[in-house]
């Protein structure tokens, strides 16, 4: 009987001391795979912000060239009007052409029709005329 004791309680002691040891090593395992997630997150969180950043710092960039260059263009347009315009009266067309564009926008809005009626999908007729489904459509009558 003793023998068979010890033949059981040597594994059962074996299998509770690995169970202990596993959940040891399974505890302390789990935080750093976590706190590895949390810092691969952070880091493409980081990566994304400075991605945004970089692209607003562009862009304002960007802005500001096409700006300078609509400058340049204002710029060059009066001096050309100034130079090649033939009497005093036309250089002063010519600025205040160019300066009512700059200050209004050399796009006028546009208005919506006046009507709400949709598009229809069939010429319109008179009530005396026969329409295009009318099999004498398009025919001579002969009188």
């Amino acid at each position: 009987m003793e023998q068979t004791l010890a033949t059981w309680l040597l594994p059962i002691a074996g299998l509770i001391v690995g169970i202990a040891i596993g959940f040891l090593v399974a505890r302390n395992a789990a935080p750093n795979r976590t706190q590895r997630q949390v810092d691969d997150l952070q880091e493409r969180f980081d990566t994304y912000q400075s991605e945004v950043v970089t692209h607003f710092n562009t862009t304002a960039s960007l802005l500001r060239k096409l700006t300078s260059s609509y400058q340049d263009i204002q710029d060059h347009l009066s001096e050309g009007a100034n130079r090649l315009a033939l009497d005093e009266q036309t250089r002063q067309r010519l600025l205040a052409a160019l300066h009512s564009e700059e200050h209004h926008g050399s796009r006028e809005r546009l208005n919506s029709p006046a009507f709400t009626e949709p598009p229809k999908d069939y010429a319109p007729k008179s009530d005396d005329t026969p329409g295009t489904l009318n099999e004498n459509f398009g025919l001579k009558s002969r009188h």
